[in-house]
């Protein structure tokens, strides 16, 4: 399997991310991401079809939101917390914080070291 392209941190724009953020689905996935290290695709789908959730994946990549990587037959998915914070300070915590807020939940996005 190859493995998949990602933007770098320079490529990443806020219109593709805010395209990517505004599906519930992919809002989501990105809100879980934040609340762990790592993820299988099978964890983050909450029960939809298999090609549903490799197009908001694909978005998701696209967009330099998630990293996913195949380990066996496997994807670990992760955010890529750090690099959106470097290119765009403070936008996902205000991001996150939003949604946290809007769902009841409290606490903080993991950060990586």
């Amino acid at each position: 399997m190859r493995p998949y392209k990602h933007p770098t941190p320079d490529q990443l724009t806020l219109e593709r991310i805010f395209h990517a953020l505004s599906d519930p689905i992919r809002l989501e996935i990105v809100q879980h991401l934040a609340r762990v290290e790592m993820a299988t695709c099978g964890e983050l789908d909450g029960g939809r079809p298999k090609s549903s959730m490799s197009h908001h994946f694909r978005i998701l990549r696209d967009a330099g939101l998630v990293h996913t990587q195949a380990e066996g037959t496997n994807h670990q998915n992760r955010l890529r917390l750090d690099e959106l914070n470097a290119r765009f300070p403070g936008l996902m915590d205000a991001v996150l914080a939003q949604t946290e807020a809007s769902s009841g939940r409290v606490g903080k996005p993991r950060r990586k070291r």
